[in-house]
């Protein structure tokens, strides 16, 4: 069963679909092995295995066979789940349990993917973190695995999935991913629904996944999007290096990392210049904040008149933070995210994608927070698709890799040269 765990996404659906393979074998390699990581790491809300063992049986018995035959799949705890309880990372929904799927997940097991259970979100995918521990870290010097989505990305680098789902509203999928050393793939905004999922910001929310591979990321997306992706297709790539308005923030260790991928690329031959951004761009970190404030007050005010005692310090801040940005500053922010989009797309007349460091540093130690997704805000905004690759470890042996950014809905351009990062490294 140990082979199993080594078999990529593809070769896993095409396995099972050809009958080399069973998906309830599949299933129980990966039980085995997340009942052997998960009392460490936490990265599991809601586990079990019979219900793991009765939908892989069902599966077998199946006359017909999906794209994603037989793949685990990690379910972040913020997306409605017909057979598994619901928290959206609060104590507010403990015991509840949604009458239906939400519209990625049913698709998901439409295509034959196996819900092996839920990933530990952040408390309504913000900043209070969960139980969740980073498994690159040492068991005696805990560090977190990044937030929202840091049971998905838990599960993915402990190799408990192959695959979970993310979402991205600040940097809950690039984030976790960079700290815990897996892929992150975060779409162009509006890609996936977002039907079913606990709305934090509609305008800024995104759906994802994390991986261990890039083509693992692009076949699970393009298969749930119906548009095929697939990045192992070579291509010369004008590469822009883009360090952002916070590179001042960027430790030593993510400069030589997104100076290493530049390397890389020069190495190959691809033509590699830097981004000169508009000043605006300076401006869209603190404009992702207030729209996400804004429309977090809004969305929560059912929880707000009748829960808020059991928020936790950290979201009734971030909530009453929200409440004191009035509308014309919320259209303003709007207004300058959509007149920037515009010169992104401009500049991407002249590079195929960029090259921008994920995270400040390796993963900060402690589980009290979930660190700084300053790196992230920005693409959230203007919607562009985002995929984090990792590149090495820093000084303390913690993973720090890159993201690489693409134009909205091209999503292969960032995939085919994140593939390229990876398969260079190798």
């Amino acid at each position: 069963m140990s082979n199993i765990l080594k078999l990529s996404a593809r070769e896993l659906a095409k396995g099972v679909s050809q009958r080399e393979l069973t998906a309830e074998a599949v299933a129980r390699a990966y039980i085995e092995q997340i009942q052997a990581c998960d009392p460490v790491i936490k990265a599991w809300q809601f586990f079990d295995p019979a219900l793991v063992l009765k939908s892989a049986l069902a599966l077998d018995r199946q006359s017909y066979c999906g794209p994603l035959q037989g793949i685990p799949v990690g379910v972040k705890d913020l997306m409605d789940t017909v057979d598994m309880p619901t928290t959206y990372g609060s104590q507010i929904f403990a015991n509840y349990q949604p009458d239906s799927d939400a519209a990625c997940v049913a698709a998901c097991r439409e295509a034959g993917a196996i819900v092996m259970g839920k990933t530990v979100t952040t408390e309504f995918a913000t900043f209070q973190p969960g139980m969740t521990r980073n498994p690159r870290s040492p068991a005696d010097e805990p560090r977190t695995p990044g937030g929202s989505s840091s049971g998905s990305a838990a599960a993915v680098a402990a190799n408990m999935v192959p695959l979970a789902f993310g979402t991205q509203t600040a940097g809950s999928i690039v984030r976790p991913a960079a700290y815990c050393g897996v892929v992150g793939y975060k779409p162009t905004h509006g890609t996936l629904p977002l039907a079913g999922i606990k709305p934090l910001s509609p305008s800024l929310d995104t759906v994802g996944v994390l991986a261990r591979t890039v083509d693992d990321a692009a076949f699970f997306v393009g298969t749930l999007a119906r548009r095929p992706l697939d990045p192992r297709t070579k291509s010369f790539m004008r590469v822009g290096i883009c360090r952002t308005p916070h590179w001042s923030l960027a430790s030593a260790e993510s400069r030589r990392m997104l100076e290493e991928s530049v390397r890389l690329f020069e190495r190959i031959g691809a033509s590699v210049r830097d981004v000169v951004l508009s000043p605006a761009c300076d401006r869209l970190t603190e404009a992702q904040m207030q729209i996400m404030g804004y429309e977090a007050a809004a969305a929560f005010a059912p929880e707000r008149r009748h829960h808020a005692d059991k928020f936790s310090r950290a979201f009734s801040t971030f909530i009453e933070t929200g409440l004191k940005i009035n509308g014309e500053d919320f259209a303003v922010a709007q207004l300058l995210a959509s007149n920037v989009r515009c010169e992104v797309d401009a500049l991407f007349q002249t590079f195929d994608v960029f090259l921008a460091p994920s995270t400040t540093d390796e993963a900060p130690a402690g589980l009290d927070a979930t660190g700084d997704p300053v790196f992230n805000r920005m693409w959230t905004l203007l919607g562009n698709p985002c995929v984090h690759v990792p590149i090495g470890t820093g000084i303390n042996g913690m993973p720090i890799g890159v993201t690489v950014v693409g134009p909205r809905w091209a999503d292969l351009q960032a995939l085919a040269a994140a593939h390229t990062i990876e398969i260079n490294l190798q």
